[in-house]
C-alpha cells in the first residue's frame, strides 16, 4: 500500500498480533485469544477494533451475521513503518545512530554479528 501508515497504539499492536496469527477472526475470537494475556473486556476489544477500522489498518467482512475483521497491512510492513516513526523522533531521521547505539548496546552472539556483516556487505554491492 502506497499511502501513510497510520499510527498504531500498544493496545492496537496486541490486537493486529492475533489478526496476524490468524485472520479472519471474529471479535469473540480476538477476545478470546487476548482475555487471559492482557485482562480485557470483551467491549475494549470491541473498541479496539472498531479504531483500527476507522485507521483502514484492517477490513471487516459485513457478509455474515457475525463480522470478521482481517488486517489489511502485513506485520512486515507495520514494523517497517514503526521504525521509520522512531528514526525520525528520536534519531532524526539518522539510520546510523540507532544502529550504531543499537550495536553498542546489545550482546550480540557471533552469528548475529556475522548475519549483520552479511546484510552490511549485499547493501554496500
Amino acid at each position: 500500500m502506497s499511502k501513510e501508515m497510520p499510527k498504531i497504539t500498544e493496545a492496537e499492536w496486541q490486537v493486529m498480533k492475533v489478526l496476524w496469527k490468524k485472520s479472519p477472526l471474529t471479535a469473540n475470537e480476538v477476545y478470546s485469544a487476548l482475555k487471559e494475556h492482557e485482562g480485557w473486556k470483551p467491549k475494549t476489544i470491541r473498541t479496539l477494533l472498531d479504531r483500527l477500522n476507522h485507521k483502514q489498518v484492517i477490513t471487516v467482512n459485513k457478509e455474515k451475521r457475525v463480522y470478521t475483521f482481517a488486517p489489511l497491512y502485513s506485520e512486515h510492513e507495520c514494523q517497517r513503518a514503526e521504525t521509520k516513526s522512531l528514526i525520525n523522533r528520536i534519531y532524526g531521521g539518522i539510520t546510523k545512530t540507532l544502529i550504531v547505539q543499537f550495536i553498542e548496546d546489545e550482546t550480540l552472539t557471533k552469528e548475529e554479528i556475522k548475519e549483520l556483516k552479511e546484510i552490511l556487505d549485499k547493501k554496500s554491492d
